[in-house]
Parts: structure tokens; sequence; C-alpha cells
């Protein structure tokens, strides 16, 4: 059973060269380091406008698109969310040059607006705050003001589990940010009917991702789309055949292969792939492998000190953790070598340090973490590795709200290739996009 969960997880991933002709199109906002488009590309739609708000996530985003695309060019690009949602002159422009660029009508709006604000990270950590004050938990106003503009076929709205219990105020009801954002994209309209809508709580492993990442979805159909389709809001199958994840030592095996040291890097292959899904995950654009001697990037080392070590080495042994090497990480775990029989049971975050490799008395490597959310080797990210929590969640109390996007940010907070192929596909096939 195994060895056959494999293989689907590496034909998902190797679908690596750009698509030509019948291509769909892809408006993507909030568009982080491109999780959600490179899948959607993998599906065959491809993104003509790009909008993100962070300089670094928004380079990653750049270099890493296909040679052509009009994303690449600065007329199919926004930063700020408000630069067009706050100038309807300016997004009517942008939406009618969008339908001659498509040849017609643009088939996908995506977007996951900053979520901060409504997981269990984010702001807590360092600050109480009322959702309601936090600027970015409003955007998905925005996304709708966009959306209406646009006219697309279909939308996907992407955001993290929380929503779906948060508060605007301490007082508030449970769960009433997530009726609000309901109606709000319930609302949006096309030739005077509302898109048809559908809201769906999925697990990432379900699509072959290896790690259990919940994420909340709406989709909506316009109604003349849904109407041809017969689509009346249930897009995710009942019946859905779930794809058993890779296990760790199957997705990372090959990078450990040679010796590491703290604080250095492994800048090429020690090997060849070891199995099918390494080989999809090493397998460029062009369909050319990288083997062993091939430069390999992103796989530098934390520095860790001897006595961060030690207690790694601890927690890989499932020894108790002596009170003189306790530290306030409130859930520091080793990544295991096998998934148990449920399936994944880590999350990929914005920081991989609660994390310690199955086989290294470290922390995961930004390559490794990219792995993780399905990103192929070739992918290249842009920033610093990471940076301090502060300059991560910003500060409110100085009305700081912005937040540096670091590559391990970056990662953590994209949408799993895996899971935006598979809703590329299987959205696409159900409307007849």
């Amino acid at each position: 059973m195994y060895p056959q969960a494999l293989s689907e997880f590496a034909a998902i991933l190797a679908r690596t060269i750009v698509r030509t002709g019948g291509v769909g199109s892809l408006v993507d906002l909030f568009a982080g380091c491109g999780g959600m488009s490179y899948g959607m590309e993998l599906a065959g739609f491809h993104s003509i406008y790009v909008n993100e708000l962070s300089p670094d996530a928004m380079s990653t985003y750049r270099r890493n698109q296909p040679q052509g695309s009009l994303a690449l060019d600065e007329d199919h690009q926004s930063h700020d969310i408000h630069e067009l949602s706050g100038d309807p002159g300016r997004l009517r422009e942008l939406s009618e040059h969008l339908r001659q660029v498509a040849g017609g009508d643009v088939d996908f709006v995506t977007g996951g607006p900053p979520c901060q604000g409504f997981s269990r990270i984010g702001h807590r950590r360092t600050f109480k705050l009322d959702k309601e004050s936090i600027p970015s938990n409003h955007l998905y106003k925005e996304m709708a003001t966009a959306i209406e503009a646009i006219r697309p076929k279909a939308f996907i709205f992407e955001n993290v589990q929380g929503l779906m219990s948060a508060r605007w105020t301490p007082s508030g009801r449970k769960g009433e940010i997530w009726e609000d954002v309901q109606d709000t994209f319930g609302s949006v309209t096309a030739d005077g009917e509302p898109y048809v809508v559908g809201p769906e709580l999925v697990h990432a492993r379900q699509f072959g991702v290896p790690q259990n990442r919940p994420r909340v979805l709406i989709v909506g159909v316009r109604a003349d789309v849904a109407r041809a389709a017969g689509f009346e809001g249930k897009w995710l199958p009942e019946d859905m055949e779930t794809i058993t994840p890779p296990h760790p030592e199957e997705l990372l095996g090959d990078l450990c292969a040679s010796e590491w040291t703290s604080g250095g890097s492994t800048d090429f292959y020690a090997t060849n792939p070891l199995n099918e899904t390494q080989t999809a995950l090493r397998t460029r654009r062009d369909g050319t492998v990288m083997g062993k001697g091939t430069p390999l990037t992103e796989q530098q080392f934390s520095n860790h000190s001897l006595r961060v070590q030690e207690r790694f080495h601890l927690i890989r042994s499932n020894k108790a953790i002596p009170k003189e090497y306790q530290t306030r990480k409130f859930n520091q775990r080793m990544i295991p070598r096998r998934w148990p029989e449920s399936g994944p049971t880590m999350t990929v975050a914005s920081l991989p340090d609660d994390f310690v490799h199955y086989a290294e008395n470290r922390a995961p490597t930004v390559r490794e973490w990219a792995r993780f959310q399905g990103f192929p080797d070739w992918y290249e990210f842009s920033g610093p590795r990471t940076t301090g929590g502060r300059r991560r969640a910003g500060d409110p109390s100085l009305g700081v709200w912005t937040r540096d996007l670091p590559k391990f940010t970056q990662i953590g907070n994209a949408v799993p290739v895996n899971l935006a192929e598979w809703l590329g596909k299987h959205l696409g096939q159900t409307l007849n996009l």
C-alpha cells in the first residue's frame, strides 16, 4: 500500500513542466510566496495578476514564475490591496484589461488574507488585542470587492481554522467573524445574481501533503457557471479518495546523507534521489533531475549551541528533559521518521524551532520546511531565513501592523502546493473550465 501512496504523491509533484495552449487564468490576491499560484499552475491555470504586500514574499513569487508570465509585468501586480479596492475607477479598468488578457472571463480569483489575527499564534504570543482592532482581519472585505469587479467564473478564499470560532471582541459570540466572512462572500454578485458559495474545512493530509494542516476554504461560483455545471455549493466529494502522504524519512532522506555542522550548510546533493518523491522534488521545470553533486540551495543549518544540541538529543531519544535543559518552548518535539497509521501529526508553521529533525540534533532547514509544503527544490526564496518574534508579529502597541516575512514564515503561511493543485484540477473539471 505504501509504495502506491508514495507513487501517487510523486505523480502530483512531478508535473512541473509549464503547460502550453489552452491554459486557464488566475488572479492571485494576498499571494504570499506562491503556493496557491504554483499549485494552480500545475492544474493548468496561470497567474495573470498578483497582489502581495510583503516585498520579500513578492520577490519570491516573481523569481519562481515561468518565463513569459504576465505576473512578472509591473502592470500586472500590486502590493497594498487597497490600491485596488479603494480606487473603483482603477479596479474597473484593471478588470476590463484582465478580461482582454484572459481572452474572456478570468477563471479564478484566489486569496488568503493575512491570518495572524485569527491563528492560535500570531499576535497572541506577545499582544492581547480585540480582533476587531487588527486591520488585517478585515481584508476579506477588500478581496470581495475585487472579486465583484473582476467577475471571475469562480473564486477561492483560504484561511486558518481559527477563523471559524473567532470573536470580534471578548464579549462577542463564538463564530461571529466566520458568519460575517460567509455573509460577505455570499453577497458578492455578478449580473445581479449572487455567487453560489460553499464553505469547507479541509486537512492538507487528505491531499497527500505530509503535515496535518487544517484550512477553511470558501469556493464561490458565478451563478451562470454554476447553473451550466449543475453546481449547488457542495464541492468537496464525500467519497473523496485520500492520498497517503510520504513519511518524513522518505521526504527528507536524501538531504541528510552527509555530515552537518551547526551554523554550516550543505551546498551540493550528496546522493542521487532515493525514491520517486525525492526525484519529483528534484525535477526542474525542463524535466531534468538534479542528481548527485548538483548545487543544493536553502540547506543552511541553524547555529545551535552544544547545550541546544544536547537537549535535541534528549528529545530524539524520548528521554525526560532535565530542568537545566528546559526552555519556554511550549511544544518542542521530534519529527518522526514515519507517521502513525492516523497520518501526519505536525503542522508547518512560521518557525521550525518547535521541531527536531528525526535523525540529527537540529531544527529543519528552509529546504526541508519547503518540502513539507510541496515546493520543489528549484523553488527559490527571498529575504532572511528568520527574524525576531516582534518583527514577525508587528507591534500593535506602537500602531505598527506591518510584519517581516522571512523565508520560514513565507513557507509556513503558504497554501500547500498539493492542495492548490487538487483544487484547481477538481474545480476545473467540476465547473468545465
